[in-house]
């Protein structure tokens, strides 16, 4: 009896989302795609501010990966033509884990979780740079531009940051969006 399993497959890094294309096609051409259900860049939204400008761009969950969920034959080993499809497109050097024919299928719950997490992350996209209490960081602009600082307090739904400058000999508590200051 055929079951659905996810497997990992090792890509080249900065080609996923084209490794998967080509997956996709290659897998139609030959007939194959009613085998794979799902194939997944796992990627999430990740936000920065950039010259005063929120912007949300994409990010990789996992470098070097691509997710895939297929059925497997009755002894659990992917079906031959899947299996050449699948290493004979171009960037993709193999089944993590396993041996050839029989690569080692992903735990289930895992691999929920990350389907779950990357869900979350469309909504409500992480910050590119995450600060903590402290880090040293340097002012990029405004009145408290070059002076360098430490951060006591973050706030990540505001996107602030509670940083203590020294002010002629005082520490001074001033409050800046992340997009003001950098790690030092």
């Amino acid at each position: 009896m055929a079951r659905k399993y996810w497997y990992a497959l090792r890509a080249q890094s900065e080609r996923e989302e084209k490794i998967k294309e080509s997956l996709e096609m290659r897998l139609r051409a030959k007939g194959h795609e009613k085998y794979v259900s799902q194939i997944i860049v796992p990627a999430e939204n990740v936000s920065e501010i950039r010259e005063g400008k929120k912007r949300v761009s994409q990010q990789k969950m996992f470098p070097g990966y691509i997710l895939v969920e297929m059925e497997t034959n009755e002894e659990g080993e992917v079906p031959e033509g899947v299996w050449f499809a699948i290493m004979e497109t171009p960037g993709i050097s193999g089944f993590v884990g396993g041996n050839r024919m029989k690569p080692t299928p992903l735990d289930a719950a895992d691999v929920q979780r990350v389907l779950e997490d990357i869900e979350a992350r469309k909504e409500k996209p992480k910050p590119k740079v995450e600060f903590q209490p402290g880090d040293r960081v340097r002012i990029k602009e405004g009145s408290f531009e070059n002076f360098d600082g430490t951060v006591e307090s973050v706030d990540p739904s505001k996107w602030m940051l509670k940083v203590k400058v020294s002010i002629f000999g005082r520490d001074t508590g001033v409050e800046l969006e992340y997009g003001k200051v950098e790690k030092i």
